[in-house]
């Protein structure tokens, strides 16, 4: 399914290791570890907590020697690609390529001098390495940052990049891609906007420093989706102060949530509650949740608080469960096919979605006496309209009332 208003811009496409980046592959979820990179135990576990997440490439920093040989045990242990953090030390560039790594990140507001640029860039041609250029709104270069009024803005941002890039085409280096990230959302969107408008490298899109969730993701969300919705973006990574496999699952489900990758695990919903729900549904589908953690389970699996709509409302769900009279009613694309003690709703669910997973719908209603499960749920939802009526919230009353008001 693709959701996208606008046309995916076109982009050249890069390698980093066995992973592609541009053009016509899948839009890539990154991250980035917090360890120190000379803790190679402790960064790789973080690297393989982050893979599981659906991290496709992760970014390492790059600061001291140490760092580097770091790498060089790293690279060749890794599930996904490394790509170098680098900032300030050209030095350390030329030893993560020696490590091994499979791209580099630059920051041009913090190496600026053109020799050690092209040195960098002239070492990655040989050794074909792709770099990304990090452009960053709160380390933008004094001169762009003068020139422009002692302001950020897009165009600054954008002018940065194409420095370096004429930088790059001085020695025959084009292995490109590129990011104009800032902590200012509208900033942000309309500097990636203008640098689609002049380059067809492939894009890295990113809201940076967006800060803690809840309010993180909001502010990623709102900036990396528009951007996406319009065609602009082959690469995505959400910058949250959490733990950064958050930023590897935040960024796996916005793709699939627009679309853009093929859904790889549950994709749980769950309806928001009303006078009629039997249980508490937020606990039902936090615990729903946790339950199913990072398994991989390409379903849409629903959490309803009343069997009276929720097996209509959900109907498009693969699988769900709906509250009634203290039990669970499971149900298979609408149709109920269990019932369950209201303790074991959660332990049901898990346990019909990896039977459906592994073994198809067909088999899954196959298995299930649909009429005992049916007729069940049509006693417990009669049941609940007896006590709360077909009006749970009252809203009958409410609306005579409100219009003899208005009608004083």
């Amino acid at each position: 399914m693709n959701a996208l208003r606008y046309p995916r811009r076109p982009t050249r496409q890069i390698m980093l290791g066995k992973v592609p980046v541009g053009g016509d592959a899948p839009i890539t979820v990154q991250s980035m570890t917090i360890t120190k990179t000379a803790d190679v135990e402790g960064t790789l576990q973080q690297i393989y907590a982050l893979a599981a997440a659906g991290c496709d490439i992760v970014r390492c920093t790059c600061n001291e020697i140490e760092a580097a040989e770091g790498l060089a045990q790293i690279v060749p242990r890794s599930p996904i690609p490394i790509v170098a953090d680098i900032h300030h030390q050209y030095k350390m560039a030329l030893a993560a390529m020696e490590a091994g790594v499979h791209g580099l990140r630059l920051n041009p507001g913090n190496i600026r001098r053109p020799e050690h640029i092209k040195a960098v860039a002239s070492e990655a041609r040989d050794r074909r390495i792709p770099i990304r250029i990090g452009v960053n709104g709160g380390s933008l270069d004094p001169e762009l940052y003068d020139k422009y009024g002692g302001k950020v803005t897009p165009e600054a941002m954008v002018e940065s990049a194409q420095r370096e890039i004429a930088y790059f085409q001085e020695v025959d280096f084009d292995l490109i891609k590129i990011s104009v990230k800032a902590s200012n959302v509208p900033l942000m969107v309309e500097a990636y906007r203008q640098l689609s408008e002049v380059t067809d490298h492939p894009l890295h899109v990113g809201v940076t420093e967006a800060g803690p969730p809840p309010a993180g993701l909001v502010k990623a969300t709102a900036g990396i989706s528009t951007l996406l919705l319009e065609g602009i973006g082959d690469t995505i990574r959400y910058s949250l102060t959490a733990d950064p496999v958050e930023e590897a699952r935040a960024g796996r489900q916005l793709l699939e949530a627009l679309g853009l990758r093929e859904r790889k695990n549950v994709d749980l919903i769950a309806c928001p509650s009303c006078g009629r729900a039997e249980i508490d549904v937020i606990d039902v589908a936090k615990r729903a949740m946790d339950a199913f953690g990072d398994r991989k389970i390409p379903l849409q699996v629903a959490v309803m608080g009343c069997v009276v709509n929720g097996p209509g409302e959900a109907r498009e769900a693969d699988l769900g469960i709906a509250a009634g009279n203290k039990r669970g009613h499971l149900f298979v694309k609408g149709r109920n096919v269990a019932v369950v003690p209201e303790s074991e709703m959660v332990e049901a669910l898990v346990e019909w979605a990896e039977f459906i997973h592994e073994h198809g719908t067909e088999a899954a209603m196959a298995r299930a006496d649909v009429e005992k499960a049916e007729r069940e749920a049509a006693k417990d939802r009669s049941a609940l309209l007896d006590a709360k009526g077909d009006d749970a919230n009252d809203s009958t009353s409410k609306i005579v009332e409100i219009r003899r008001r208005s009608g004083d």
